[in-house]
């Protein structure tokens, strides 16, 4: 398969996996809603005035626009940025599929292919790549930032999104060019033992 139409590929999954949680969240956003409207139903059966409801929730000048919680921003963002991402497929040495990486300026995204279903119980998961690589990245920033060496937002973080124990997406952000390199090979070199120890 050519590099492009590998890229297209990986490229529709990712379009499929955005689409799958915007369809989450817009579930998630409509159960709030209906709870929020249960709560100024209550509210107003207790004797709160319509107008005092009213001034809680005026809309936000088109000047200002509401500020978009972190998690729907980030679910977001990949939808206007995919022209300038970089899709890496990492592999096994035979070839076989183990995760879509895609680098985002500063950030990651890391896919597991989801038919191997990886575990985070299994090694060498947690001892290797979260302890010994993402862990020690991460106070390394921490130890910077205290000395004032480095602004908390460019702090290098990760997060692990999990259905069950199941591996679904790690996200890494403030990753440089070094990092970056030392990433993909860890999270290449941790996925494919996964996959050996999942196979035994």
């Amino acid at each position: 398969m050519s590099q492009d139409a590998e890229r297209i590929k990986a490229l529709v999954t990712f379009k499929k996996r955005i689409e799958k949680k915007i369809e989450k969240l817009a579930s998630e956003i409509k159960e709030l809603e209906a709870t929020l409207e249960m709560v100024n139903s209550i509210l107003r059966e207790k004797g709160f005035k319509r107008a005092e409801l009213a001034k809680e929730h005026e809309p936000v000048s088109p000047e200002t626009p509401p500020a978009m919680p972190e998690a729907i921003a980030e679910k977001r963002l990949p939808q206007h940025r995919v022209e300038t991402e970089n899709v890496i497929p990492l592999k096994t040495a035979k070839d076989e599929l183990l995760a879509i990486m895609y680098v985002n300026q500063d950030s990651l995204h890391i896919l597991p292919d989801e038919s191997k279903n990886f575990d985070v119980n299994t090694p060498p998961f947690n001892h290797f790549l979260v302890e010994r690589v993402l862990v020690k990245m991460q106070e390394r920033d921490g130890e910077l930032v205290r000395a004032g060496q480095l602004t908390s937002d460019k702090m290098f973080s990760y997060s692990i999104l999990r259905e069950g124990d199941f591996i679904r997406e790690i996200v890494i952000k403030n990753v440089d060019a070094n990092r970056l390199r030392e990433l993909k090979s860890s999270i290449r070199w941790t996925l494919e033992k996964m996959h050996e120890k999942m196979k035994d």
